[in-house]
């Protein structure tokens, strides 16, 4: 997937079928947007699209209520990647692009330099100056350029639509199944193995210490998990929390032990996959008691690898 910065960048391939969007997550929504676009492309023989926008555009016009985003902006950029898409325009969100009007943004955007021969967009979605733009003014614009602008039905799950929002809300609260059927995968983070105070070592299950990259992170507790160590996905068990028998400085980490694993992983990035919830996290009343609790976690975890059923859908050693 060719990557631009500019819209006026040489290379951009032409003419394109595109839609535009932050697509935080890229969930079911944002999936079944971006495979039309993908599809339709492959039938006029057009190149595939995705305008995006880096900062969030409410992180510039709305500080204050400026959502914190499910993926970093490399992780949305591979994500699109593996749907299939040719070409992505990240647009840098600022004052003068919010300054344009929704009739600047799109001929000199979408019809001139991208060419647009379709434009797919999600339901109720705006653009350009005072959110003066939607897919009428699309349909209104693009008659004199050829090109035809369709809305994407919202997915429904559970009788409510999937949007980024309840996303964020159902992974905030611990509700790791229902974000993994939004999202068609599971919720993951990732980010570097920091030294921390090794006491898991003390209680015979090491962890390693992730700085995690990743803003929304699961309800504190502990999870059943998949890491990503040097390309093998390993299971894993996971504590999201302030560990309140161990430590008083209520600051929050996030440890993963891998199960059967040995070797320092200080300075390695690591990808975590949260699969299932166990428990909340707790305050034992001695560290005896938190290692028989860790001990009684890690036995459920090893029990839920080996259901049938996730043994078939998860490729882990």
């Amino acid at each position: 997937m060719d990557i631009f910065h500019d819209w006026q960048a040489p290379g951009i391939q032409t003419p394109s079928v595109l839609t535009m969007g932050v697509f935080d997550g890229l969930h079911l929504g944002h999936q079944t947007i971006i495979r039309r676009v993908v599809e339709r492309a492959a039938a006029l023989e057009c190149a595939s699209t995705v305008v995006t926008f880096d900062p969030h555009p409410r992180a510039v016009l709305y500080p204050d209520a400026a959502p914190p985003l499910l993926q970093t902006l490399g992780q949305r950029l591979e994500a699109l990647k593996i749907l299939g898409v040719r070409q992505t325009l990240v647009l840098h969100f600022d004052q003068d692009l919010a300054a344009l009007t929704a009739a600047e943004f799109a001929e000199r955007l979408l019809f001139k330099a991208l060419g647009a021969r379709e434009i797919h967009l999600g339901e109720n979605f705006v653009f350009g100056r005072g959110r003066q733009g939607n897919i009428a003014t699309l349909r209104c614009l693009g008659v004199d350029y050829g090109c035809a602008a369709y809305e994407v039905e919202s997915v429904v799950l559970r009788g409510r639509r999937v949007s980024s929002t309840r996303l964020r809300e159902a992974i905030q609260s611990g509700q790791i199944n229902l974000a993994r059927r939004m999202l068609s995968r599971p919720y993951g983070v990732e980010g570097e193995v920091v030294a921390g105070r090794r006491l898991g070592r003390t209680l015979d299950f090491p962890t390693a210490n992730i700085a995690v990259i990743n803003r929304v992170l699961p309800a504190d507790g502990v999870y059943v998990t998949a890491t990503l160590i040097r390309g093998v996905w390993r299971r894993s068990v996971t504590n999201i929390g302030v560990r309140p028998t161990v430590s008083g400085d209520r600051m929050r980490v996030v440890e993963t032990h891998i199960l059967d694993f040995s070797g320092e992983l200080y300075g390695t990035s690591l990808r975590t996959r949260f699969l299932h919830r166990l428990r909340p996290e707790q305050k034992f009343a001695s560290l005896d008691d938190l290692r028989a609790q860790i001990g009684r976690d890690v036995a459920r975890a090893r029990r839920y690898f080996r259901h049938p059923g996730v043994r078939r859908s998860l490729a882990v050693e």
